[in-house]
């Protein structure tokens, strides 16, 4: 009934016509306008195509999907070839309190159990590309940008819940 309702109440919207990897720039060649009914999804207007084209997605894509707000992210400069994005998800104690995008961190493992403790310095200078309260609110989770020969070493601990982040106070 609400689609009957606001047929008429359509905008012009962003939609790609083939796979954008998450990560991947927005090809402007693989975007098109489509008629959507405005109901209350902050879609990424057709008016915007120039300024999206200059965004990379935050996920994967597929042709036919109708892009929001949520889908896109700003480009980052850090993150060219041979640097990855890595999630954390981190536990309170894992994380200084007040992090934020643009801040530079120290990504530390820290192994317990096993008898014995370690700790290992896996990346020295990572990036904070974004960072965001996991569904629950006791965790937060960390997007970082770091070199990609250590990302799938980095993600492995980070899904073990090993790893913890230390800020770096005036790093750039």
């Amino acid at each position: 009934m609400l689609l009957v309702t606001h047929a008429d109440e359509r905008v012009s919207a962003i939609i790609v016509t083939k796979q954008i990897g998450a990560g991947q720039p927005f090809d402007p060649a693989a975007m098109r306008e489509a008629r959507v009914v405005e109901d209350g999804v902050s879609y990424e207007l057709w008016a915007n195509r120039s300024q999206v084209s200059h965004s990379v997605a935050a996920v994967t894509l597929l042709p036919g999907t109708v892009v929001t707000t949520e889908m896109t992210v700003e480009q980052s400069k850090e993150l060219v070839p041979g640097k990855a994005r890595v999630g954390l998800a981190l536990k309170p104690g894992q994380m200084p309190s007040g992090m934020a995008a643009g801040q530079r961190v120290q990504v530390v493992l820290v192994q317990t159990g096993g008898g014995g403790q370690g700790m290992r310095l896996l990346a020295e200078s990572a990036l904070v590309d974004s960072v965001g309260d996991s569904r629950d609110r006791a965790a937060g989770q960390v997007t970082v940008i770091v070199d990609s020969s250590i990302a799938p070493e980095l993600a492995v601990y980070a899904s073990l819940g090993q790893t913890a982040i230390t800020e770096l106070p005036g790093a750039r």
